[in-house]
């Protein structure tokens, strides 16, 4: 089955990645995973994309291994050298662990319905101890909100707010930081969390319980 993302691979770069707003926000973010991965980690990169993110993280010694749904972004991810495999984020049970940590950046788990099973299955995949750094589009974002109330765009202002939506033909979902919590309570320990772009994203680190 193809995914809506096979038909944005060929211009993604240019949408996002190289973009002033896209690349300050995945620099912000590069910050954070630059402190919880180091040399040798084995990371699990959720909806890796193009691979801008194992790219990063590998050229730090970091041995990365993406999944995406797309099978176009796969294959851009793997002509950059990136240990990729198709494979959707709700499919996490058909991988085998352990990892020392995971990611997933830029909005991939906003395209997951259920958060729980996904946290399940992570439990399962990361060791006692590891690091879970997710990055979502969040409920609500000042900056973008304000942006489309001075175009007098009502309906884009408060997209979010309902918690649901719809882009480009593709089902979006914005989880609550409650909702982002309970998901993972069982099996994380909630870390902290850091605005990105101004709230644009929100970028969740979790910490895998040890007595799990």
């Amino acid at each position: 089955m193809s995914s809506p993302f096979d038909t944005l691979a060929p211009d993604y770069a240019a949408l996002w990645t190289e973009t002033p707003r896209g690349a300050s926000q995945r620099a912000r973010v590069w910050r954070s995973l630059d402190r919880l991965f180091q040399p040798g980690d084995e990371v699990l990169d959720l909806g890796c994309g193009a691979g801008d993110d194992a790219v990063h993280l590998g050229a730090r010694g970091v041995k990365m291994f993406g999944i995406d749904a797309s099978e176009k972004m796969i294959a851009l991810a793997q002509a950059r050298g990136v240990r990729a495999r198709r494979l959707a984020i709700e499919e996490l049970d058909r991988l085998e662990g352990p990892f020392s940590g995971a990611i997933s950046n830029f909005g991939a788990l906003n395209c997951v319905a259920s958060l729980r099973p996904v946290a399940e299955q992570l439990a399962r995949l990361v060791r006692p101890g590891g690091a879970a750094a997710l990055c979502v589009m969040g409920r609500f974002a000042p900056l973008e909100t304000l942006r489309f109330l001075c175009k007098f765009d009502w309906a884009a202002a408060t997209r979010r707010w309902r918690g649901q939506a719809r882009w480009r033909g593709i089902e979006v979902y914005y989880h609550s930081s409650a909702q982002m919590r309970k998901a993972f309570a069982n099996g994380f320990i909630f870390e902290g969390r850091v605005f990105i772009g101004g709230g644009d994203h929100e970028l969740y680190i979790f910490r895998r319980r040890k007595e799990c």
